[in-house]
């Protein structure tokens, strides 16, 4: 298999599996205990890698002291956007977000330019994001009962086209892509293990002793979603990867709709799809 069509093939993994990772957190109710479960689970699996991988040097430091923050304020948007709202609806707004902020912003401020077909994408993926925000009924998007959710949702937008750029240049940048990759787990679940420590100090036993199963799939999940997707991105473009990956929209909308029996499965489905198509135009013709 060459490079290019494993790279698509892991795209594609990291697509499904990151869709069910979200999925196992949201079953968990508490999303704070949920996430830090997940981080530090994945910490655990993934630490035996660490004395078969190359060690890190000062380049793949410096990758992960930007890295790190760019984490940590996608997972505290993210907790609050699930906490608020339907899977089905944070997550491709979340998800889909990410490049489409990112291709606007680099439009309207640095004067970058797209082609046909980019443009074609954009249009598609706004459209499709608008689709998820959009209210039901008469009400106003101020009067929006998932409002905040929304709002939390484009945080985390922000938070993940932020670590994938910190992420594309730190897997290229380390000894071995696989180097920056177990590092990145093993300091991951700091930042969100001390936010669940120092808010839930109450409840986190409970949760934990009735809940770890959800957080440590998730983190199973989580380490062969994120592992495929930067390892794909040093045999290929960042921004075709990041096309693969964010197809998980789809799965997400389904998985809402089917075993969280979340509403309006099918508009949000549809537009999951299209939200789809309009970024892997947007990030492969872009």
């Amino acid at each position: 298999m060459s490079d290019a069509a494993l790279a698509v093939v892991l795209g594609l993994c990291s697509a499904v599996t990151l869709a069910f990772a979200n999925l196992a957190v949201k079953m968990g109710t508490d999303i704070l205990v949920g996430r830090a479960i997940l981080s530090a689970s994945a910490a655990l699996l993934i630490l035996p890698a660490a004395f078969f991988v190359a060690p890190p040097d000062a380049a793949t430091w410096q990758a992960l002291a930007r890295a790190i923050p760019a984490h940590l304020l996608y997972q505290f948007c993210l907790v609050q956007a699930m906490q608020r709202g339907d899977l089905s609806l944070v997550f491709p707004i979340m998800r889909g977000g990410a490049p489409l902020l990112t291709a606007i912003a680099g439009v309207a401020l640095l004067g970058e330019h797209l082609s046909l077909a980019g443009w074609a994408g954009l249009v598609l993926a706004t459209g499709a994001v608008a689709l998820f925000v959009r209210p039901t009924g008469g009400d106003s998007l101020a009067q929006h009962p998932d409002a905040a959710a929304i709002l939390w949702a484009l945080g985390t937008a922000v938070g993940v086209a932020l670590y994938n750029i910190a992420d594309a240049h730190g897997v290229r940048t380390a000894p071995q892509p696989s180097t920056y990759i177990v590092w990145l787990f093993l300091l991951d679940w700091i930042g969100v293990s001390i936010a669940a420590l120092a808010l839930r100090r109450r409840a986190l036993g409970a949760a934990i002793a009735t809940k770890w199963r959800y957080g440590v799939t998730a983190g199973a999940l989580s380490i062969l979603s994120f592992g495929a997707a930067l390892y794909a991105m040093s045999l290929i473009e960042a921004a075709k990867v990041s096309a693969l990956r964010e197809t998980a929209v789809v799965w997400a909308a389904l998985f809402g709709s089917r075993f969280l029996a979340e509403g309006f499965g099918g508009r949000r489905l549809a537009a999951a799809l299209v939200l789809a198509a309009g970024l892997v135009l947007l990030q492969i013709a872009g």
